[in-house]
C-alpha cells in the first residue's frame, strides 16, 4: 500500500485515504465485491476524490463496473505506472513507446457511449443507423497504434545505422 501511495504521489495526485480488503478470491464483476465498492464510493465522496486507484490489475469489465458504482474514474497500478512513464519520457522513442503502451492498455477499456452516427452515403434499402462512437474510437486508436509501430521501426533502424557508423569509425569515444 505504501508503494502504491508513492506511485500515486509521483503521478501528481494526492493520496487521501486507504482501504484494505482480504478476500479468498477476487469478485469477477468488481474485484472487491459490491458491498466494498459501495464503501469505497462513500469514502471517496467524503474525501472528494476524483479517482480511485486499485493496487491490483483490473480487467476492463471490472474497471467499467467499478466506475459505474463509484461514479468516478477507477484506475489500477498499471494505469498509474503508464502515466508516470508518460510524464517522464523525454526522447522521441520513449514518448512513442509510452503512447503505444497507453493505447494498447486503453483499447480494450473503451466503453460504449451509445451515440450512433447517421449513414454517410445513400443507397438502396436501409443499412441501419451507422457506426457507433465506440467503433469510431476503436478504429482511430488502431490507426494510431499502426502509425506508432511504424515510427518505432524507423527509430530502431536509425539507431542501428548510427551504432554501425560509430563502430566503423576509428575514433574512440569516452563518456565522462
Amino acid at each position: 500500500m505504501d508503494e502504491l501511495a508513492r506511485l500515486v504521489d509521483t503521478a501528481g495526485a494526492d493520496p487521501v485515504a486507504r482501504m484494505l480488503q482480504h478476500r479468498d478470491a477476487p469478485d469477477i464483476a468488481t474485484y472487491v465485491g459490491s458491498g466494498k465498492a459501495v464503501e469505497i464510493r462513500d469514502l471517496s465522496q467524503q474525501h472528494d476524490a476524483d479517482t480511485v486507484v486499485f493496487d491490483n490489475e483490473l480487467t476492463p469489465a471490472q474497471q467499467g463496473n467499478l466506475e459505474t458504482i463509484l461514479k468516478r474514474s477507477a484506475l489500477d497500478r498499471t494505469a498509474v505506472i503508464l502515466d508516470i512513464f508518460a510524464q517522464n519520457a523525454s526522447s522521441l522513442a520513449g514518448r512513442t513507446q509510452v503512447e503505444l503502451a497507453q493505447l494498447r492498455y486503453r483499447l480494450p477499456r473503451l466503453r460504449r457511449s451509445g451515440r450512433t452516427f447517421s449513414q454517410q452515403a445513400g443507397g438502396i434499402g436501409t443499412r441501419g443507423p451507422g457506426e457507433t462512437q465506440l467503433e469510431v474510437d476503436r478504429r482511430r486508436i488502431m490507426r494510431r497504434i499502426r502509425k506508432l509501430e511504424k515510427d518505432l521501426v524507423g527509430v530502431r533502424q536509425n539507431r542501428a545505422t548510427q551504432s554501425k557508423r560509430r563502430r566503423r569509425t576509428s575514433n574512440r569515444s569516452v563518456a565522462i
